[in-house]
C-alpha cells in the first residue's frame, strides 16, 4: 500500500521494515478508502510512524495506548529531539494521531474501555473526564461539552487548581457570557461546577470554590423569537451554488430546514433508511429518540436525490449528509449545520437575529405558519414540541392579533 503514496523505493522499504509496518499499511489503507489526498494521507502516516517509534522508546504496547499515554506523546511533541521526525506544526500532527487511533480502535488492535476520546487537553481535563466516566458514568458526548467551557478556563488561568479564586472565576464566567448566548452559558457554569466538584473531591483546590460560579438567570418565555421573512429565507436557498457539490449539499440541507421546521441535530442524526421513497416520508428522529414522519415534498426529495447522483462522495456511512471533504464522515455535531446556514446567509446578505443559523429557519417556519393562520397546536406538532406552551412564544410577533387584544392606554389629565 505504501507505493500508492510514496515515489522513492528506499521510503517504502524503510516504512515496511520498520516495527509495526503492518499497522501502517492498513493505516494507508484505510487512508486510501476514505479518499484523503496523497499529500495529505502521506503527513498522516508520517504522524502515526512518529508515535509508532515514540511508544517503541517508551516500550508501550500498541493495545496499551491509552488516553494518558496519547495526552504525553502530545506534551512530547513540544520538546522532541527525534531524529527524522519534525514537528513544526503538533497541532496538524495530532490530527494524524487522532485518525490513527481512531483506526486501530476499528481493526480491533487498540482497546477501546479507556479512549472516549473527549479531548486531547491538559492532563487535568483527562483526569476529570476519567473521574466522570468512573464516578458519574457521564457520556463522552457530554464530557465534549464540558471540555470546551473547562479547555477555555484552563488556557486562561494555568492548569494550578490552587490559583483559581471566586473573583477570577466569576470573571471568566461574565466575559463567556458576554460573546455566547444564553444556553452557551448554562452550559459553561454547568461544566465549570463539574469540574471543581472533582477538584475538591480530589482534593487540588479550596473546599467551597464550587459555590463562586454564578448562577444564569433565565426567565421562560420571556425572549422573543428570531426568525427572518419569507422573502429573506428565499434568499438564503438560493445562495447555495448548484454548480459544486457543496453547493448542492448545501442548498438540500438549508431547503430541508427552511421547509419542515427541522432542526440542526436532526439534519446530523438522518440516515438513509429514514428515507422512504415509496411511501413520500421522512422519519425524523429528535432529541427525545422518538421517530416522526414528515411528507417527502417533491421539491426536498428532488434535492436530495441531486445530492446523491452528483455530490454525495462514496463511504461506508449510512448518514445522509457527510463532509465534502476526506475523510467522508457525518457531521460530528449540530454546529456543522448552523455553520452551513452562517455561511449562506453571508452570501445572500441576511443579517442573522442570533446564534444558531438553523435554528433561526426553525423559528422562521413557525412564524411564517402562524402568519398563515395555523393554530399553535398545528403548529406544536410540526416542531415536535411536547408541550403547546412552549409554542406560545410565537404569539409574541403574531403583531395583528396582538393588536386586536391589546388594550387602549389610559388618557390622563395632564398636571
Amino acid at each position: 500500500m505504501f507505493a500508492k503514496y510514496f515515489e522513492s523505493q528506499q521510503r517504502v522499504d524503510e516504512l515496511s521494515g520498520s516495527g509495526g509496518s503492518y499497522l501502517l499499511d492498513g493505516f494507508a489503507a484505510k487512508l486510501w478508502e476514505i479518499g484523503f489526498a496523497e499529500i495529505t494521507a502521506r503527513r498522516h502516516i508520517r504522524a502515526a510512524e512518529h508515535l509508532l517509534h515514540w511508544t517503541d522508546k517508551k516500550r508501550i504496547p500498541y493495545t496499551d495506548l491509552s488516553q494518558d499515554a496519547i495526552a504525553r506523546f502530545k506534551k512530547h511533541l513540544k520538546k522532541c529531539t527525534c531524529s527524522r521526525y519534525g514537528h513544526a506544526n503538533p497541532e496538524g500532527l495530532m490530527h494524524g494521531v487522532r485518525l490513527f487511533t481512531d483506526y486501530l480502535r476499528e481493526a480491533g488492535i487498540m482497546a477501546t474501555s479507556d479512549v472516549g476520546d473527549t479531548t486531547l487537553g491538559p492532563e487535568l481535563l483527562v483526569e476529570f473526564c476519567r473521574w466522570m466516566r468512573e464516578r458519574r458514568g457521564t457520556k463522552d458526548s457530554t464530557l465534549a461539552t464540558y471540555g470546551i467551557s473547562i479547555g477555555k478556563l484552563l488556557r486562561n488561568e494555568g492548569t494550578d487548581p490552587t490559583n483559581f479564586t471566586a473573583p477570577r472565576l466569576r470573571k471568566f464566567v461574565l466575559d463567556e457570557s458576554s460573546r455566547q448566548g444564553l444556553a452557551a452559558t448554562k452550559n459553561c457554569t454547568t461544566a465549570l461546577r463539574m469540574f471543581l466538584r472533582f477538584l475538591i473531591a480530589e482534593g487540588k483546590c479550596r473546599p467551597d470554590l464550587d459555590a463562586a460560579v454564578p448562577k444564569v438567570a433565565n426567565w421562560g418565555l420571556s425572549s422573543l423569537p428570531r426568525y427572518i421573512l419569507a422573502n429573506d429565507v428565499e434568499k438564503v436557498i438560493a445562495s447555495c451554488d448548484r454548480a459544486i457539490p457543496v453547493g448542492i449539499r448545501d442548498y438540500a440541507i438549508v431547503l430541508m430546514l427552511a421547509r419542515l421546521g427541522l432542526r440542526a441535530g436532526d439534519i446530523v442524526r438522518l440516515r438513509l433508511t429514514d428515507i422512504d421513497w415509496k411511501g413520500a416520508s421522512i422519519s425524523i428522529t429528535g432529541k427525545s429518540g422518538r421517530p416522526t414522519k414528515f411528507p417527502l415534498t417533491r421539491e426536498v426529495g428532488r434535492a436530495i436525490v441531486d445530492y446523491f447522483q452528483r455530490a454525495r462522495p462514496p463511504g461506508s456511512t449510512d448518514a445522509v449528509f457527510v463532509g465534502c471533504r476526506a475523510p467522508f464522515h457525518q457531521f460530528a455535531n449540530h454546529c456543522a449545520v448552523s455553520a452551513i446556514v452562517e455561511r449562506a446567509m453571508r452570501r445572500s446578505g441576511v443579517a442573522c437575529p442570533s446564534g444558531g443559523a438553523a435554528h433561526v429557519l426553525r423559528h422562521s417556519v413557525a412564524t411564517a405558519m402562524l402568519r398563515d393562520g395555523t393554530s399553535l397546536q398545528d403548529i406544536a406538532l410540526v416542531l415536535r414540541h411536547r408541550s403547546t406552551a412552549t409554542t406560545q412564544i410565537y404569539a409574541k410577533v403574531d403583531l395583528p392579533e396582538l393588536q386586536r387584544i391589546a388594550q387602549p392606554w389610559p388618557e390622563v389629565q395632564s398636571c
